[in-house]
Formats: C-alpha cells, sequence, structure tokens
C-alpha cells in the first residue's frame, strides 16, 4: 500500500475515534514542505466543523491521537491548521522492500485513449519542430499507458493538397526523372529539394505581380482577387509601417495565387482529386519515396505507430460529413458553392470547410478522420499533438463535431506545444532554412563522441561498443532536453548544451544510471543481499531519497493527468541528483557495517530501477556502462 494511502486510512480511523462517523469528508493531505519537518501535511481547515475549534488546535488533538495509536509514527508538528507528521525510518525502509517502480497492467474496462502526433507533410523530411511533436507524443503515449490505461498510437499523414503538389509539380518541370536511387538523396530530402525549388520560382512569377498591385495595377488578378487587392490596399496606403507589412504580406499571398505556377499546382490538385491517371501515379510515386525516408528516421527517434491514416484516405468521408451538415441545418452554403459554418456565437468566425470547387480544406479531412477513428475505436479520449499556431484550427474542429450531434467529442484534448527555435533563430521550410531530423541526430551523435573523447573514458570499448554507446548518449542528450521543458512553452535547443554530463540533461541521469549499475557489478560477493530493518538507524539523506522513490508513481499520474512528460523528466534529474549527493557522502562497498552496506546497496538498486523506468518512458536507453 503507498504511504499516502496508508495514512489517508489511518487519519480517517483516527477521526471517527474524536468526532464519530466522518462519513464521506475527504482528507486533504499533501507531501510536506521542504523547509518544514515531517513527511505528510494533513490540512485541518475543512475539519473545525467536526472538531468545534480552531484549526490549529484541531490539528494539535488529531495529531496527539494519531501518534499516540499508530506506531507508524514517529511525531507531529502544528503550523496554524497544517499537521506536519513524520512518519517512522524503518517504515520507509520497509516501504523501499516492497516499492517497484513497474507500472501496472492497463485497465482493459475503461475506454482507451488515442494519441495522434507526427502528422508529417509528404512534401518535405522531418524537422527538429516534427522531433519534438514525434517525442513528446511518444512520450505521453508511454506516460498514459504507464497510468494504468490503454494507449493507441495514431500518425495521420497529410499525403494530399496543394503543398504536396507543389513538389509535385517543380519536380514534373525540373527533376529530369531523378530518383533517390540515382541521386543518392534520401526520397523525403528529394522531395523537400523540389518544394524548396517551387517556392523559388514562384517567388520569382509573383514578385512583379506583387510591384503591380502596390500600385494599383490588378491586371494580373481576376475579379475576385482584384476586390479583396483593392481593399486591402486602400488600408496599406493609410496605414502604420508596422501595420503595412502586415497587409503587404495579405497582398504577397493574393499575388503568389495569381501567379500562372501557382495556378499550376491548383489544377493538379483538381486532377488529383479528379482521379487523374498520370497525377495519381506521380503523387504514389513521390509519396513511396517520402514513406521510406520517415521510417528510417521514426526508427532512428524510436518512435512507432499502432496504426497510420492518410488523408488521401480520409478526406471523401469528410465531405460526406459536411454535406450531411449542410442538410440538418449546422452547416450553410454560399451561392458560390462553398460551405462554411457560423460560429460568431462562441466567439470566433465564419469557418470554411468547402470551397467552391468542391475541394476539400485541412478542417474536412480533420472532421472525417476523427470520425473514422471513433466509430473504430471508441475512445475516450483523442489527443492531438499539435503546435500552438492550430490553437484555432482544434477549437473549431471541436465545436463542430459536437454541433453536429458527436458526444464523443467532449474528449477531444488539443496537446498544444510551443515551437523549437535553434540558437541562430526561426527555420522556414519553404525557404529551406530547416534543420532536418536526421542532421540534427547526426549532430547530437557526434556531440557526444567527442565529448566521450575528450573525457577519455573510450580506451577499453571497441569500436562498435562505443558507436553504440555514442548514439545512446546522443539520442538521450535530444530527447532529455527538449521533454525536461513544458510543452505549452517555446524553447530553443542547443545541441553542444543538451550532451553537458553535469547539468539537467540526459547524458546526467545516464552517467547516475551506470555509476549504480557499476556499484552493483562490484557489490557481488562483497555486500550481502539481507538485512534487518530494525538495525538501521536513520540519516536523513538516506530517507529522503526513499521519499523520492515513493513520489515516482504520484508522478506519472500527474504527467499522465496533464499529458506532460517534462514532469517525468524533471523528477528523473532530481533523483538522480540526489543519488549522486548520497553516493559522494556514503560508502557501500566500504562500509563496515554489513546491515547498513546491504541497505544502501537495496536503495541504490531501487534508484537505478526507478531512473531507467522514468527514462525508459521518455524513450531514452540507459547504457550499463559510461
Amino acid at each position: 500500500m503507498k504511504p499516502e494511502q496508508w495514512l489517508s486510512e489511518a487519519l480517517a480511523k483516527t477521526l471517527n475515534e474524536l468526532y464519530g462517523n466522518i462519513g464521506a469528508n475527504p482528507l486533504v493531505i499533501q507531501p510536506t514542505r521542504k523547509d518544514v519537518e515531517g513527511d505528510f501535511t494533513l490540512v485541518c481547515f475543512g475539519l473545525t466543523k467536526l472538531s468545534g475549534k480552531s484549526p490549529a488546535q484541531t490539528a494539535e488533538d488529531i495529531g496527539v491521537n494519531f501518534c499516540n495509536t499508530n506506531p507508524e509514527a514517529d511525531s507531529f508538528n502544528v503550523a496554524n491548521g497544517f499537521l506536519n507528521i513524520s512518519l517512522t525510518f524503518e517504515f520507509w525502509i520497509t516501504y523501499l522492500n516492497q516499492f517497484s517502480p513497474q507500472a501496472s497492467e492497463p485497465d482493459l474496462n475503461v475506454p482507451p485513449v488515442m494519441i495522434e502526433y507526427s502528422s508529417p507533410n509528404t512534401n518535405k523530411p522531418l524537422h527538429l519542430g516534427h522531433v519534438r511533436n514525434n517525442l513528446l507524443g511518444a512520450a505521453v503515449a508511454n506516460i498514459v499507458s504507464a497510468s494504468g490505461k490503454k494507449v493507441i498510437k495514431v500518425n495521420l499523414v497529410n499525403d494530399r493538397g496543394i503543398h504536396i503538389c507543389k513538389s509535385m509539380l517543380a519536380w514534373q518541370n525540373s527533376g529530369k526523372n531523378e530518383t533517390p536511387e540515382s541521386s543518392g538523396i534520401k526520397g523525403d530530402h528529394l522531395a523537400g529539394k523540389y518544394y524548396v525549388e517551387f517556392d523559388k520560382s514562384l517567388k520569382i512569377q509573383a514578385e512583379p505581380i506583387l510591384n503591380k498591385v502596390l500600385s494599383a495595377d490588378f491586371s494580373d488578378l481576376d475579379e475576385k482577387q482584384s476586390l479583396k487587392a483593392t481593399a486591402i490596399l486602400e488600408k496599406y496606403n493609410t496605414s502604420t509601417d508596422d501595420k503595412k507589412e502586415e497587409l503587404k504580406g495579405e497582398l504577397k499571398l493574393i499575388s503568389n495565387s495569381a501567379a500562372p505556377l501557382m495556378k499550376e499546382a491548383a489544377e493538379m490538385l483538381r486532377r488529383w482529386e479528379a482521379g487523374d491517371e498520370a497525377t495519381i501515379q506521380l503523387w504514389k510515386t513521390m509519396n513511396g519515396w517520402v514513406y521510406q525516408g520517415f521510417d528510417v528516421t521514426y526508427k532512428r527517434l524510436g518512435v512507432s505507430f499502432d496504426k497510420i491514416y492518410y488523408e488521401s484516405e480520409t478526406y471523401l468521408l469528410g465531405k460526406e460529413l459536411v454535406e450531411n451538415g449542410v442538410n440538418s441545418g449546422v452547416l450553410y452554403r454560399k451561392d458560390d458553392g462553398s460551405v462554411w459554418i457560423d460560429l460568431t456565437a462562441e466567439g470566433l468566425d465564419h469557418k470554411l470547410l468547402l470551397r467552391s470547387d468542391g475541394t476539400s480544406v485541412y478542417m474536412t479531412q480533420d472532421l472525417g478522420t476523427a470520425l473514422l477513428r471513433a466509430e473504430e475505436y471508441k475512445a475516450g479520449n483523442y489527443v492531438y499533438v499539435v503546435g500552438n499556431e492550430q490553437d484555432y484550427h482544434f477549437k473549431v474542429l471541436k465545436l463542430i463535431l459536437q454541433k453536429l450531434g458527436y458526444s464523443w467529442a467532449n474528449g477531444i484534448f488539443h496537446l498544444s506545444y510551443g515551437m523549437v527555435d535553434l540558437p541562430t533563430g526561426k527555420m522556414k521550410s519553404r525557404e529551406g532554412t530547416v534543420v532536418d531530423a536526421d542532421d540534427l541526430i547526426d549532430e547530437v551523435i557526434a556531440e557526444a563522441k567527442k565529448k566521450s573523447e575528450e573525457l577519455g573514458k573510450t580506451e577499453t570499448s571497441s569500436a562498435e561498443e562505443l558507436a553504440a554507446l555514442y548514439e545512446r548518449i546522443g539520442m538521450a542528450a535530444l530527447k532529455y532536453f527538449i521533454l525536461k521543458v513544458d510543452p505549452k512553452k517555446r524553447m530553443v535547443f542547443n545541441p553542444e548544451e543538451s550532451i553537458d554530463i553535469n547539468g539537467n540533461t540526459g547524458p546526467f541521469i545516464q552517467y547516475s544510471y551506470a555509476r549504480i549499475q557499476s556499484v552493483i557489478r562490484k557489490s557481488k560477493g562483497v555486500v550481502d543481499n539481507q538485512y534487518d530493518v530494525k538495525q538501521i538507524e536513520n540519516e536523513p539523506s538516506h530517507r529522503t531519497l526513499i521519499r523520492t522513490l515513493e513520489q515516482y508513481h504520484e508522478t506519472i499520474q500527474a504527467a499522465a493527468n496533464g499529458y506532460n512528460p517534462s514532469l517525468v523528466a524533471n523528477y528523473a534529474y532530481e533523483l538522480a541528483k540526489q543519488f549522486n549527493h548520497f553516493y559522494h557522502e556514503f560508502s557501500i562497498l566500504k562500509e563496515e557495517n554489513k546491515q547498513l552496506a546491504a541497505f544502501r546497496l537495496e536503495l541504490a538498486t531501487k534508484t537505478g530501477e526507478t531512473l531507467k523506468c522514468a527514462m525508459g518512458l521518455l524513450g531514452i536507453e540507459m547504457p550499463e556502462k559510461m
């Protein structure tokens, strides 16, 4: 039984003895603050109605009775209406004996949790932003599973749309039949190369159009574009410099859409949706290259999925759902044939769901995918791991599904995370300034090799062992550095800082674990495995380490409830830091008291097991030697 659960039951018994049957009166018990003596604190302000006394006197009465009737209680103190209780060191050692960080099996009677992450576009390789997405999604899935729930990990591949057609069109115009095999370029990188080429060519075509528009020459625009540009230009000519830049961006989008190359891409999308054989074949070929590339990167990241959905297979269901929404009156159709929903009553705006030419938008296909998955898995919660630039999108998605009458939509949760920058600044995929995931992985592994060689701990290992170790350290550096940050926060990833063995990093925790394993190996035949609990005297550092171990499962539960892996990451760091303090202060192998040596060995062993489990939830492997 967990200490807090035992304490709750014991205190309830005490209260019943003092005040009669307290019924379902909930007790507020929390870990005692670090600056106050005690293990757990009972908040007594809500118990004054039972006692008829002040909070402080109520706490005093409960403390006296509790310590007199429970041999597990060591002492208590009262601070205002807070009762701080210390349990005996024997109680904590007994708890250590039965403690295990291993997770229980998921409860299959509870509806599963579906977690969608990755969601790449097939027009470019995975980049640093995708790395955070994938690592967050995989870690959240592991943590929710460890909390006792069944998890379904899904990926929705954005394999259709205008952005895909851009890469296809650029390859068709200038690719000269280049393939991954002929070029030696990884498939997803090859598609990304042509996406960048499209953008460069588009800029060349669109810039003169924009210049003409800025001078009120709309000869390159159609009627609809001209009307929109006229309204924007009127504001532009009377705005401040800051506002002008924003409005110029809007005029740039209009100029882009008027460029011949963009018109070609839009036409290609229409041919794709019409099932044109040649367009479909090119699409299949280039997407095939990308999928092979993705698989390589996923394997390096240690990421997997239970099912992969493709927007090309779900967008039609979304269009059907939209038509049903029009028929039911929830959605409306404009004169030009486009379909919208009015969300002004919810403080939002009118949202487009189907273009006038009948082609779908992202929202359309997300609606279809959501419905398909709900019917297939009947999950209790649907977690979308997507960057915070899509906050509006997922608010609208949930609202539309609720308005269409789907009660399961109440379980939709957008795990909104901040963007990842580099020390050099932001990334732009269309301009080819992103950091590819593959390149980033190579960089952190190279940094791990460099740091290890500088420390001079590589002489006794083979080349194969060292290569495996460098990869393990490098991936730990990458994963931990990203996951230790609260998902909601924007962050800067610094490869060199991530590998520091003395900071709040993955390699530091790995090194602490490897140190524990070294002690365990050396203890064979030297330190006994058994000891008498009653023979071990109280030592604050030992007690602190046990108390931190006790908080492991509570941390997992909190991280699962909040979909926040940073709680687990920072718990692991705190535990590793405490162990290193314990290691430097006390000896295990040289301790003359055999009972104490055996106890410390168990404490170190349980700490190692917990570090391995915690880091494993983050997708980080722990080396036995380092």
